[in-house]
């Protein structure tokens, strides 16, 4: 093979490789207090990889720096940059590029700063970003509210009692600002289904004007008997909460019928 077909065939291959559609994965951002904490969710990432869902592991290296990857991401400080890497993102900025964070384990500290809408610290920074750009927040509810670092320090697993009430009061203030929480285990399962109705959200979505005064139908699983007992949808849509699951059977039905459906807050 002489140059110039050489260099044809690499062309022709770089152009295929171009044309081929990438598919479009959701992406979860995991926030580990150290580089051994996500040892016990190997099961739960592989959960995870089956059903198509991409994950990132972001370490924490202290309270305002962590590690994703080879980046060393830093909280600023007071008007200055304390450390920086020139390719690394700030921490407001990570929420931007996944569907989720996932924060398995949240303590007192960090819990008081987002009830407060406090920053300072890379959780409470990422916490607020993805709040404010409309991303799900998920955290492990079966959590002590102590660091692992705090744990092993003071030799001791739980809060004082006043401290405890404190923290739960945190968690009842979290989940009104949208954090949701699921047992650590059960963590993957949660991701798993949000990424499910999120597609079919997207599957299904309608522009939002058409939706305006329409009233969300009261249904959070939505079943393909459902479908058939309505005798009408009002200019062939539906809207349902956002959360709501439409099952396989029902999607079929609706698309045979002409509906079209739309996911609202």
């Amino acid at each position: 093979m002489d140059v110039r077909q050489m260099i044809e065939s690499i062309t022709r291959e770089i152009l295929q490789s171009m044309s081929i559609p990438q598919e479009n994965k959701p992406k979860w951002l995991f926030i580990f207090c150290d580089s051994t904490a996500h040892e016990s969710f190997a099961d739960q990432f592989i959960a995870l990889q089956n059903h198509g869902i991409c994950h990132d592991l972001l370490f924490l290296d202290g309270e305002t720096s962590s590690w994703l990857g080879m980046h060393c991401i830093e909280c600023t400080g007071a008007g200055k940059i304390i450390a920086t890497d020139e390719y690394a993102p700030a921490p407001l900025e990570l929420p931007k590029e996944y569907d989720g964070i996932v924060i398995p384990e949240i303590d007192l500290d960090n819990a008081a700063r987002v009830v407060a809408g406090l920053k300072g610290t890379i959780k409470a920074e990422i916490i607020f970003s993805a709040l404010v750009l409309g991303k799900p927040v998920l955290v492990g509810e079966d959590v002590p509210g102590m660091k692992r670092s705090d744990r092993r320090c003071l030799k001791t697993l739980t809060l004082p009692g006043p401290y405890q009430k404190l923290f739960q009061r945190h968690v009842i203030e979290m989940k009104e600002l949208g954090i949701e929480f699921a047992a650590q285990k059960e963590l993957a399962a949660s991701i798993i289904r949000k990424s499910r109705a999120s597609q079919q959200a997207t599957a299904l979505a309608l522009p939002h004007q058409d939706t305006q005064g329409q009233q969300p139908a009261a249904v959070k699983l939505l079943t393909a008997d459902w479908v058939k007992s309505q005798s009408d949808f009002p200019d062939q849509k539906l809207v349902l909460r956002q959360g709501a699951i439409v099952s396989p059977l029902a999607i079929d039905l609706l698309k045979e019928k002409g509906i079209a459906v739309h996911y609202v807050r």
